[in-house]
C-alpha cells in the first residue's frame, strides 16, 4: 500500500513569486506579531508563544494570543522566516518603514512645534498617526486543503499615510478574516480593508472607510535613507502594555539583507533600538520627525543583541508605485541568473576579463527573458551603465558599497535594463526585460487557499513551503525535497504535486490500481498545457 506518494506536475496556474533562500542552517527567522496559529513554527513581532533556542533565529514583531494562553507569551518561530505564514526558508521577523513620496495626497508636513530645541520627539500629534492593529487569521490547512486551521488573533502597528490608507507589515494580516484598527487614545475599533500585500517587501496597505477614524488625523511625512549613526525612534504597540511605545537607538547597517516573510533579498536598514512582539507595522523616525521606515524583524541570537531591522522608504516607495501603477502588487522584478563572484585572479584570466569587475553567469532560469540574452559563462560588468565589482557590489553613495541586487530591486515589472557583458573575451551590450522570478514551489499560495484533486480517495495537492513546513522536511523525502530545493519551473505555471493523503475506498486497492493511476495521470495531463507528470512514490508496498 502506497503511504506516500509525489507528483511532478505542470499546470498552467502561475506559481507566487519566490522570496529570497539566503537563510544558513545556523539562521533562522522571526516575525513579530503577536497570537500565533496553532501549527505555525515562524516567529513574528507579533505577540506570542516563546521562539526557539536551537541557533540564531530572525524574529518578527507581532504579537498573536491564542484561546487558553496567557498575555504574557512572547513572540514565537514563523515556519518561513515566516512560511505560508510569514516566510518558509527562514523564520525571520521583520517591520516596514516609511518612504518620502513626492505625491500631493501622500507628503504630509510635520509642525516645528512637535520637536524641541534638542530634536527630541514630544507627546505630540504626529504620534496619533500610529494605530493598533486587531487582527483575525484563519490559516488554511495544508495536507487537509478542502479546510482551515482554527481561528487566532494578533496585535501589530501601523501608521497613517494620508488619502485613506495606512501601511502595515504584510506578515500582521496574513491570511485575515477581520482587520480592525483603534487610534491612541480611543476605544473603539474600526474594520480596515486590506487593499495590496506586497509579500517580498512584507508591507500591506490598508485603507479605513469611517471619517469618524480620520477626524483629526495628521498623516506622517517620509524621509530619506538615514546614514551611518543617524539616532532613529521607533513607536508602536509592543507587548508588555495596551498604550503607545516609544524606543530609540541609533542606525548601525545599511545593506541588502534577506526579508524573511517573502524569502527575498531587499535593502535593510539594521537598528539597535528596541523592537519587540507588536511593533511590526511600526514607523521609524529620525530626529527631524519624518518617517525613515517601518519595523518588521528582529535577529535573535545567544552571540548578538539589539538587531533589529526596517524597511527603508526606498522599498516603501517602490511598493506604493507599483500600486499607483498598476491598481494592484505585482512584485519586484529579478534578472533571473544564478552569479559567481569573480575574485579569483586566475578564474577572471581563463575568462578573458581584463579587469577586477564583473561576476559570472553560472545559470539562466528558463522562465527569464535574460535566457533570451545571456549565456551560461558570461560574464556581467555593468548594469544600466554601472560598474560591477568582482564581489557583486557597486557603488553606493558616497564610500559605500552595495549588493547588486540592489539595482535591480529599483526596477519594476517590465523595465527593460541594460547588460555589460563579456561574452569569450568580447565585450558587448544586451538588452533584457526585467520580470518577477516563477518559483516552482512557492513561499505563498495566491489567493490564500491551496488547491486540490481527489482521484479514487487519493488526494493530490501542489507542493508549496508552507506544506513542506506543516509535513517536515524529513517525511517529505530527499529525492523530492532536492526537486524542490534545487529545480527551476521550465515555464510559468508548472508545479509539483504531491499524494499528500490517502483514504480507503472500494477504489482504492493499490495491488492491481496503481497502473491505472499512472494512466489516468497521463490522461489528466493531456488535457493542461505542457503538463509533464512524474510519480515519486515513498515506502510504498504491494499485495
Amino acid at each position: 500500500m502506497a503511504a506516500m506518494a509525489a507528483v511532478l506536475a505542470s499546470p498552467s496556474c502561475s506559481s507566487p513569486s519566490l522570496s529570497c533562500q539566503s537563510s544558513c542552517s545556523s539562521r533562522r527567522s522571526i516575525f513579530a506579531c503577536s497570537h500565533r496559529p496553532p501549527r505555525s513554527r515562524k516567529k513574528s513581532l507579533r505577540k506570542g508563544p516563546p521562539a526557539r533556542k536551537n541557533g540564531d533565529e530572525f524574529k518578527g514583531v507581532s504579537q498573536k494570543r491564542f484561546p487558553g494562553r496567557g498575555k504574557d507569551e512572547r513572540a514565537y518561530l514563523p515556519p518561513d522566516g515566516s512560511r505560508g505564514e510569514a516566510g518558509w526558508s527562514q523564520s525571520m521577523v521583520f517591520g516596514s518603514a516609511g518612504l518620502q513620496k513626492k505625491d500631493k495626497d501622500l507628503v504630509y508636513d510635520l509642525r516645528e512645534q512637535q520637536f524641541d530645541d534638542t530634536g527630541n520627539l514630544q507627546d505630540a500629534a504626529f504620534l496619533n498617526a500610529v494605530v493598533k492593529v486587531y487582527c483575525t487569521h484563519t490559516a488554511p490547512d495544508y495536507s487537509l486543503p478542502w479546510q482551515k486551521q482554527r481561528q487566532y488573533t494578533s496585535t501589530a502597528s501601523a501608521f497613517m499615510i494620508g488619502d485613506g490608507k495606512l501601511l502595515t507589515n504584510a506578515h500582521c494580516v496574513e491570511h485575515d478574516t477581520q482587520v480592525k484598527l483603534k487610534r491612541r487614545g480611543d476605544n473603539t475599533k474600526f474594520v480596515a480593508k486590506v487593499l495590496a500585500r506586497g509579500i517580498e517587501c512584507d508591507i500591506a496597505l490598508l485603507s479605513v472607510e469611517s471619517e469618524e477614524f480620520w477626524r483629526g488625523a495628521e498623516p506622517l511625512c517620509f524621509g530619506r535613507l538615514p546614514c551611518l549613526q543617524d539616532s532613529v525612534t521607533v513607536v508602536g504597540y509592543p507587548l508588555g502594555g495596551d498604550t503607545i511605545s516609544v524606543t530609540k537607538g541609533v542606525v548601525s547597517r545599511i545593506e541588502v539583507t534577506s526579508y524573511a516573510h517573502g524569502a527575498s533579498d531587499l535593502l535593510g536598514i539594521q537598528i539597535d533600538a528596541a523592537i519587540n512582539p507588536g511593533n511590526s507595522g511600526g514607523p521609524a523616525f529620525n530626529d527631524r520627525g519624518e518617517c525613515i521606515g517601518v519595523a518588521f524583524q528582529v535577529f535573535r541570537s545567544e552571540e548578538a543583541e539589539n538587531i533589529g531591522y526596517v524597511i527603508p522608504t526606498t522599498v516603501v516607495s517602490h511598493f506604493l508605485n507599483d500600486y499607483e501603477r498598476n491598481g494592484k502588487y505585482t512584485g519586484f522584478p529579478c534578472l533571473g541568473v544564478l552569479l559567481q563572484k569573480l575574485e579569483n585572479p586566475a578564474l577572471r584570466a581563463c575568462l578573458r576579463v581584463p579587469s577586477n569587475e564583473g561576476v559570472l553567469v553560472r545559470r539562466v532560469e528558463p522562465t527569464s527573458a535574460a535566457g533570451n540574452v545571456l549565456k551560461e559563462g558570461d560574464v556581467i560588468v555593468s548594469f544600466d551603465g554601472v560598474s560591477v565589482g568582482c564581489e557583486g557590489t557597486i557603488p553606493f553613495r558616497s564610500t559605500e558599497r552595495i549588493a547588486f541586487r540592489y539595482l535591480i530591486s529599483q526596477k519594476f515589472s517590465g523595465d527593460v535594463s541594460e547588460l555589460g557583458i563579456i561574452r569569450e573575451g568580447s565585450s558587448m551590450k544586451v538588452k533584457t526585460v526585467l520580470r518577477p522570478r516563477v518559483h516552482l514551489v512557492p513561499y505563498h499560495i495566491e489567493g490564500g487557499q491551496p488547491s486540490y484533486l481527489i482521484i479514487a480517495g487519493l488526494v493530490f495537492t501542489p507542493l508549496s513551503e508552507p506544506l513542506i513546513d506543516e509535513e517536515c522536511e524529513d517525511s517529505i523525502g530527499l529525492k523530492l525535497l532536492a526537486k524542490a530545493r534545487y529545480s527551476l519551473a521550465r515555464f510559468k505555471g508548472e508545479e509539483i504535486v504531491i499524494l499528500s493523503q490517502s483514504y480507503s475506498t472500494k477504489k482504492s486497492y493499490y495491488s492491481w490500481r496503481m497502473p491505472q493511476l499512472f494512466f489516468r495521470l497521463r490522461v489528466f495531463s493531456q488535457e493542461q498545457r505542457n503538463l509533464n507528470v512524474y510519480i515519486l512514490i515513498k515506502n510504498a508496498s504491494y499485495c
